[in-house]
């Protein structure tokens, strides 16, 4: 592969520390890749709304990344960001505000993540009555779909086009719809949308079955996993920590203590991209060798944990898969 500018650069001068780790990461990544195994990447926190679209979409443009597991924010955000870009509000001096000016931003409609304001009525309520229709649909068809099948469909219908802020090749999840590629979401009650399904369920207009469970998730992951895994097993790329990671990852321990599927192969790569530290029984901060305790990983399994923030390692490590 001939590299371009940014790779060159992080080859050069990231040679030490957690700059080393992230070098050792991607070429492990790469050789991944090279073997022939599949990738599942996980996201937590609020990565849509840092625009990692800008280079995971071509990671899956590319099928560098195979399957995704992320928070019901992360799959609701990168649509936000499509349809509403130009109405958010950046807040630099975020760590100075006052409780007032906070309330100031909610009696405004703008819900703030960090130094970034998400604005309710052109991000979330312009695609509630098209989630809501899709939604309806299939509950009044007595049809059940996962969270971002609904997703899937409104993208791939065209009818949010018109609404377009961005450019589409930076949206990772309409990316992903036109892949088809499957997107495991664990715990979507907790979101913005699974709130809107929520509330629709208490008001007895829609079936909670319309969407399909966790269990079932998990019920597809595993089979998913078997068809892809084969003998050489799947890589495992976590960004940050939390459920979006903690799901996925039992998938192999079920297979084999509960399900006692002992062919099924262990994960066969593990990086982790987060600052939490290990201490008080943090999972997030735990260092990858625990999992071997718990059958998630071996003890040949390259294992890499980059601490430091998602939002500058994950573009850089992507950058070096893509050879930019």
């Amino acid at each position: 592969m001939t590299r371009g500018p940014v790779s060159n650069f992080i080859e050069h001068h990231y040679r030490h520390f957690n700059a080393a780790s992230l070098v050792d990461a991607a070429k492990a990544y790469e050789d991944q890749l090279n073997q022939g195994n599949k990738m599942m990447i996980t996201l937590a926190g609020a990565m849509s709304t840092a625009e990692l679209g800008l280079s995971l979409a071509e990671m899956i443009r590319q099928d560098k990344v195979h399957i995704i597991t992320c928070t019901g924010a992360n799959l609701e955000e990168d649509v936000f960001n499509l349809v509403a870009h130009d109405h958010y509000k950046r807040i630099p001096n975020y760590r100075d505000l006052s409780p007032q000016e906070e309330q100031d931003l909610l009696d405004q409609h703008y819900n703030r993540v960090t130094d970034t304001c998400i604005p309710e009525m052109e991000a979330m309520r312009r695609i509630e009555d098209h989630l809501h229709k899709v939604w309806k649909d299939a509950d009044n068809k007595g049809e059940r779909y996962f969270p971002y099948e609904y997703f899937y469909k409104i993208l791939l219908s065209g009818e949010l086009e018109d609404k377009y802020q961005i450019d589409p090749k930076h949206s990772w999840l309409l990316a992903a719809a036109e892949k088809n590629l499957p997107i495991i979401v664990p715990g979507w009650e907790d979101s913005t949308c699974g709130n809107f399904f929520a509330s629709y369920c208490i008001q007895g207009s829609m079936n909670p079955s319309t969407m399909k469970s966790g269990i079932e998730y998990m019920m597809y992951l595993a089979q998913w996993y078997q068809d892809n895994a084969k003998d050489k097993g799947v890589g495992f790329f976590q960004i940050g920590g939390g459920i979006a990671g903690d799901f996925p990852i039992c998938v192999v321990p079920m297979l084999h203590q509960d399900l006692e599927i002992e062919s099924a192969p262990m994960w066969s790569y593990f990086c982790q991209i987060s600052d939490s530290t290990t201490s008080y029984g943090s999972y997030s901060g735990a260092v990858p060798n625990e999992k071997i305790t718990w059958g998630k990983l071996t003890i040949d399994t390259p294992k890499f944990i980059i601490e430091s923030d998602a939002t500058i390692v994950a573009p850089l490590i992507f950058a070096w898969v893509l050879g930019w």
